[in-house]
């Protein structure tokens, strides 16, 4: 579908994931797939009005900005929905190591 805007939110399918979609992170600049999270609709209007990427963490039931106690952000560059419009892809240029093990994805790649 391609890049999404805030006024687009409307179209895409929270229904499917009982209000949550995934969120694939990538490094804009790398291309390395970073982690994955997810958003509800807070989090994804949250992510726009801050330019920081912020996930509904399903463990801790709220929202929940990525660095707000380690400050290693991922700072928005891009987002994209997938053909579904079930599912989100994150361009970000991250700010720190991305995975709470230190790490610089939570896949264990090299970026």
């Amino acid at each position: 579908m391609g890049p999404i805007q805030i006024t687009d939110i409307e179209k895409l399918d929270f229904k499917k994931g009982d209000g949550l979609l995934p969120v694939i992170v990538q490094d804009a600049s790398s291309q390395t797939v970073l982690m994955l999270g997810y958003m509800n609709e807070a989090a994804l209007r949250k992510t726009f009005d801050e330019s920081r990427i912020t996930f509904f963490s399903r463990s801790k039931q709220r929202l929940w900005t990525k660095g707000e106690t380690s400050g290693n952000f991922l700072e928005l560059v891009e987002l994209r929905t997938d053909c579904d419009a079930d599912a989100l892809l994150a361009k970000v240029h991250p700010v720190g190591p991305v995975c709470h093990t230190g790490k610089d994805t939570c896949f264990d790649e090299t970026k």
